[in-house]
């Protein structure tokens, strides 16, 4: 059931992959018409077949029809795909994203679009691609919406109400204060992830790499599975954030220097003290 002022609404998606066909499955189930746009004429052909879509074609002119694009292609794609987009657009069109890093994007599409809303769905899975597509991925998970001053006070209600429907706890802040919070809980996490495993493989005994390999379980599975992810993914919010990456990386560092100078010393009451407080400040994230 979807709410009376959304009924004849029309949603774009360009980008079907985990995230973008996710939106469209939930959509599509709440009444809306929803057409997507992919590079790949087989990613549509998918689309369309399996029901995710109503439409699909590898021509952004089906965005005419939207009311609301979700821009759901990678970080480095969105400035360049708005670009060819906005000629196909009405002016009451609007246009948001999915991309996990804010700044750079809300800046670069507000100056394309007015009617842009950023915004960031923090959910996923290790999947990818059209096939990954699943319904619910959203319910119970932040959907952050990052709006400026300028941005039309309805589009970024419109999008909100959107996030709602598909189950998200939307939360509306400054594109910055976006980037400078995920840095710390998505991207720093990803890097330590990902040098974890590197510095698994500088192990210069072959024979105990091997050993690990078949030792390892749920703590390491835990712990390197964002490192493991799309290459690709890390570039990009590396790229994109650098600053507050950097930012966060280099206060990591000094944590982790403390922890080595505890162990070094024996300061074994000083490590327990350490770790009992990174037992009780887990507990406020929302895991």
């Amino acid at each position: 059931m979807i709410y009376p002022h959304f009924i004849a609404m029309n949603i774009g998606i360009v980008g079907l992959g985990l995230i973008g066909g996710s939106i469209a499955l939930d959509l599509r189930s709440r009444g809306f018409d929803v057409f997507g746009v992919s590079s790949r004429q087989q990613t549509c052909d998918r689309a369309q077949e399996s029901g995710v879509v109503s439409e699909a074609s590898i021509h952004l002119s089906l965005m005419a029809r939207a009311d609301l694009v979700f821009i759901c292609t990678p970080l480095g794609a969105i400035e360049s795909i708005v670009r060819e987009l906005v000629p196909y657009l009405s002016p009451d069109t609007i246009l948001t994203d999915v991309g996990s890093v804010k700044t750079p994007i809300v800046q670069a599409v507000s100056s394309l679009w007015p009617n842009f809303v950023g915004g960031h769905p923090m959910a996923g899975t290790a999947q990818n691609g059209i096939e990954a597509a699943v319904r619910d991925l959203f319910v119970g998970r932040p959907y952050v919406v990052t709006p400026t001053p300028q941005t039309p006070l309805h589009s970024v209600e419109k999008v909100e109400e959107i996030a709602r429907l598909l189950g998200a706890k939307v939360y509306r802040c400054g594109a910055q204060e976006h980037d400078r919070a995920v840095a710390w809980i998505s991207h720093l996490p990803l890097m330590t992830s990902a040098t974890l495993v590197a510095a698994c493989a500088v192990e210069g005994d072959r024979d105990i790499v091997n050993l690990a390999q078949h030792l390892a379980s749920s703590g390491f599975r835990d712990t390197s599975r964002v490192g493991g992810g799309n290459p690709e993914l890390g570039v990009m919010v590396a790229k994109y954030n650098r600053e507050e990456l950097l930012r966060s990386l280099s206060i990591y560092r000094d944590s982790l220097d403390e922890f080595i100078a505890d162990i070094a010393a024996e300061n074994w009451q000083a490590l327990e003290h350490k770790l009992k407080l990174t037992q009780q400040a887990r507990a406020n994230y929302n895991l």
